[in-house]
């Protein structure tokens, strides 16, 4: 599995998917930059990497601030002399309706998951093309698509995500890079554990895993290494023509009309 050998790639995140994508890419022979706001999180993917021989840089960043994720990307090239590959995957997951939703929270949604990908791209993409181009994979959601209650700053961000992806992939075609969006449904992830948990602090987490599977039409939620390996085709020379699209990743969720 060397589809990666001699490319550097940018991952934001380093729990979840953003994980299982950075470990994706390292086994594939990319050198990894990896961006976390969470210091143990940061400390743990730094080890792991470590231990697998994987060259791997991992970053205290908060990727809402544009001086942060500037120094990042820099310090990233200076290290491994380049950059190919950004798969954005940060995000905050907050709950809330327009009225519930305080703007210092909606700001913060939109900043993490959708400025985020600005910045990355600001800074990012000057370094792609100097390499002749290469590929950004951003981590959206079913809920951009269709969305449940009482999450309307992480849906409108998931939206958003959608178009920008599409404004990117048409802006930077002719430089080479091409750039899509993965949509996953529920995803074993520290976000989901959360959910999980929300109404209830000492609720058995996979009891519900397992209720929020069977919404799915395949009975189950979905591995962070599954969404991995879409995101590393998407970055992949296989995906040579795949340019501007959403690619879901949702156990069949969106297939139907939502009654089971």
């Amino acid at each position: 599995m060397n589809d990666f050998d001699g490319k550097v790639a940018l991952v934001t995140g380093t729990t979840g998917i953003a994980e299982a994508t950075a470990r994706r890419l390292a086994e594939g022979g990319a050198a990894i930059i990896a961006l976390g706001i969470d210091q143990a999180a940061n400390a743990m993917l730094q080890a792991e990497l470590n231990r697998a021989g994987a060259a791997a840089l991992v970053l205290a960043t908060d990727v809402a601030m544009p001086d942060q994720v500037e120094k990042a990307i820099a310090d990233g090239v200076e290290k491994f002399g380049g950059l190919d590959v950004i798969v954005n995957s940060a995000a905050v997951h907050p709950y809330g309706t327009a009225t519930t939703t305080d703007f210092e929270t909606w700001n913060r949604a939109m900043s993490v998951n959708v400025g985020s990908i600005y910045l990355t791209a600001r800074f990012g993409i000057p370094e792609i093309i100097k390499r002749g181009g290469g590929a950004i994979v951003n981590v959206a959601s079913v809920q951009g698509t269709a969305c449940q209650e009482n999450v309307a700053a992480y849906a409108t961000t998931k939206g958003a995500i959608h178009t920008l992806t599409r404004s990117l992939a048409l802006d930077y075609a002719r430089k080479g890079i091409r750039v899509n969006s993965v949509s996953p449904g529920s995803v074993r992830t520290p976000i989901l554990e959360r959910a999980a948990r929300a109404d209830d602090p000492n609720a058995d987490v996979e009891a519900a895993f397992k209720r929020f599977g069977e919404a799915h039409p395949l009975g189950r939620i979905g591995e962070p290494e599954e969404v991995a390996e879409l995101i590393a085709f998407l970055c992949s020379s296989k995906a040579s023509f795949c340019t501007g699209a959403d690619y879901r990743i949702d156990g069949g969720l969106l297939a139907g009309i939502g009654v089971r």
